[in-house]
């Protein structure tokens, strides 16, 4: 059923982004008059596809290879290598027969859509749902072995700056941005007293080794319902109560109570939980008891969690959501422009850094079983590097084929066909010989 999830929301990812990208360049060449051979989702390698049907001029189809899609224009040297055009003098309707700014504006179509998507998906949730702010009163809650335990962060601190600029919540410490910036610092508050700590080099590379930050607001284990006839209820634990310890053994957070809970099922535990008093002298204390608690079989004691973070929702209107939607566009966008220049430069682990189908699927299916708003985030930051990567100036991408075309417009005459093939034929063979590398990489470092 694992293998099945991954599958299926790796598949609804790759068609939404591909169909995106693919119609950005369709519609664009639609708009100058082009005529468009094929819009093809997937590949149709060796005349193998789900569906297809002609409309018009053009073919639409679907692919059974799902790792990418196509327009093919005609006029234009693509992943076809189709030549066949070339015999005859260049027709109004083709590619090669528009001005250089139209052809230019067609290359660029399928990154243009692929950001208008991601935009798109970070207005429509900043509109819907408003954007969350928690306050850095929280402290953190740090699991062992992360990145963030590694700089010497602690369970019980607290965020105060971040290099140099005062925190007032999560989202600001917790930035994407900030783990692909040239540096990373916190000020950190500890048992009243403050201290720095700094991030790794490779912070990228260990987050993207992880597969987590390690690091969230503590939720304290504030129990908010006792059940009846339950373990907790027949050893006299309260509704109020915060539980501190449990076998003598300090715990901040509601994961570590149920964590240890379930793992001794049928086993004794002596939980210490305190209660605050009114009734005491001096307007009040709290009481501490120490309980011995039997665990069901199910490894359950019948206490429920009461909600404690200190945050807030704030909801926006139209207008601010398309500002607040853009900048994150912006950011996200030079953060991943960032992460690439730190891989290429060697900083991060390239091994680490990069994922392929097997990782994107992976990452495809957690973030659906968090939930639709985890996936649309999950497919607009996908949208973002895949424009990114189009962008880069290799033959075969939408990048190599700009620069082929700028250089045209600006020598004033067409590169003779055979270097431009040869160029696109090197492209091609770089792309799938990288496309092999990432993933065997996937495979071997899953």
């Amino acid at each position: 059923m694992d293998f099945l999830n991954t599958t299926f929301f790796f598949i609804v990812a790759i068609f939404v982004l591909v169909t995106a990208h693919e119609l950005g360049h369709f519609l664009t060449a639609k708009l100058f008059g082009m005529r468009v051979d094929k819009f093809y989702i997937g590949f149709d390698f060796f005349d193998l596809r789900i569906w297809k049907k002609k409309i018009g001029e053009t073919e639409y189809g679907i692919g059974v290879f799902p790792l990418g899609g196509y327009v093919k224009i005609a006029g234009m040297v693509d992943e076809s290598m189709d030549t066949s055009y070339s015999a005859s003098a260049p027709s109004p309707w083709e590619f090669r027969a528009k001005p250089v700014w139209q052809r230019l504006i067609v290359l660029a179509g399928g990154v243009i859509m692929n950001m208008v998507l991601a935009t798109a998906i970070f207005i429509g949730v900043t509109f819907t749902l408003g954007e969350s702010r928690t306050t850095v009163e929280n402290p953190a809650f740090i699991e062992q072995g992360s990145v963030f335990s590694s700089m010497g962060m602690k369970t019980g601190d607290r965020f105060v700056a971040v290099n140099g600029k005062p925190l007032s919540n999560w989202e600001e410490a917790l930035d994407p941005s900030l783990f692909t910036a040239g540096s990373l610092n916190y000020t950190i508050l500890r048992d009243s007293g403050r201290i720095s700590i700094t991030a790794p080099s490779n912070i990228v590379s260990r987050i993207n080794e992880e597969q987590a930050l390690g690091i969230r607001p503590i939720m304290p284990p504030v129990i908010d319902e006792v059940l009846a006839n339950q373990p907790a209820a027949l050893a006299g634990i309260k509704a109020g109560a915060v539980i501190t310890a449990i076998n003598g053994v300090s715990v901040w957070d509601w994961t570590e109570v149920v964590s240890i809970i379930s793992r001794h099922a049928g086993k004794p535990l002596d939980i210490t939980w305190k209660l605050f008093d009114p009734a005491a002298a001096a307007g009040g204390s709290e009481k501490i008891f120490v309980t011995r608690v039997v665990p069901s079989s199910t490894g359950k004691i019948g206490i429920a969690l009461k909600q404690t973070l200190v945050s807030e929702r704030l909801k926006s209107g139209f207008f601010d959501s398309v500002i607040s939607g853009s900048r994150q566009t912006w950011k996200m966008t030079v953060m991943t422009v960032d992460g690439f220049a730190k891989i290429f430069s060697g900083k991060e682990d390239f091994r680490k850094s990069l994922g392929g189908p097997v990782k994107i699927a992976k990452i495809a299916s957690r973030s659906a079983e968090q939930g639709i708003v985890s996936f649309l985030y999950f497919l607009a930051v996908l949208s973002i590097s895949l424009a990114v990567i189009n962008m880069l100036p290799v033959p075969a991408l939408d990048g190599g084929q700009f620069v082929l075309n700028a250089v045209e417009g600006i020598i004033r005459r067409e590169i003779p066909l055979a270097i431009k093939l040869r160029i696109q034929q090197i492209g091609m063979l770089l792309l799938l010989s990288l496309f092999a590398f990432i993933l065997f990489n996937d495979i071997v470092n899953p």
